[in-house]
């Protein structure tokens, strides 16, 4: 538009995304990355499994004095072999933590042996717990005993699936950093493991506070 010579320009909202130095508009970018994708999943992933626990611990403290005659918590837990699992999960997250380190200095070395120790301890977590849910079983105290020992055996025993599939977690993060090296998608991967790994100690500390020392003391 032009007045008395001079010209106006007005310009164009919907050309504001055009040219390559104009600012683009919502979605000019494409699609996410992959990292962004991946990272978003795994968020999800971990927020769904709060929720899971989240869920088991409030049916348990519903379910906990339903004993039906049965035995109650300071009846049946020994706290001595609870205190060996519970030392074993924790030093595994300490190992967990200096594999991160490992990884951080691009170290071949110190990255498996961190993970073959975090793995052991979990290992030995693992051994322990099944071995007091045999001896729970060979008293007749399994799960169908009372809703009290449905929700114990149900809260601790998603937990120690959790523990199983992270060791297989583990295992695959080893070969891939062997055969790999430290490629930034793999950093990645194990950032995602090693969260996971500390979320499932977090876990852990709430039941043994819960379960087992609360439990006891009732």
């Amino acid at each position: 538009m032009s007045a008395a010579g001079t010209t106006i320009t007005i310009s164009d909202p919907y050309r504001l995304a055009r040219g390559p130095n104009l600012a683009r508009g919502h979605g000019g970018g494409g699609p996410a990355t992959k990292r962004v994708i991946v990272g978003y999943g795994f968020w999800l992933f971990l927020l769904s499994d709060i929720v899971i626990f989240a869920c088991l611990f409030a049916t348990y403290t519903v379910l906990a004095n339903a004993t039906a005659g049965g035995p109650r918590a300071r009846d049946i837990f020994d706290l001595n072999h609870v205190a060996i699992e519970t030392a074993c999960l924790l030093a595994s997250s300490f190992f967990c933590g200096l594999a991160t380190i490992a990884v951080a200095r691009r170290n071949q070395i110190l990255i498996q042996a961190a993970l073959i120790a975090t793995g052991l301890l979990g290992l030995a977590f693992i051994l322990l717990e099944a071995s007091e849910f045999a001896a729970l079983y060979a008293r007749g105290d399994g799960p169908t005993r009372s809703a009290f020992l449905t929700g114990f055996f149900t809260l601790v025993g998603c937990h120690g699936v959790h523990v199983t599939a992270g060791l297989l977690w583990l295992g695959t993060m080893m070969a891939q950093f062997f055969a790999k090296g430290f490629r930034p998608d793999i950093g990645r991967r194990f950032l995602c493991f090693s969260m996971f790994w500390h979320f499932l100690d977090i876990v852990w500390v709430a039941i043994f506070s819960l379960v087992y020392l609360v439990g006891t003391r009732l």
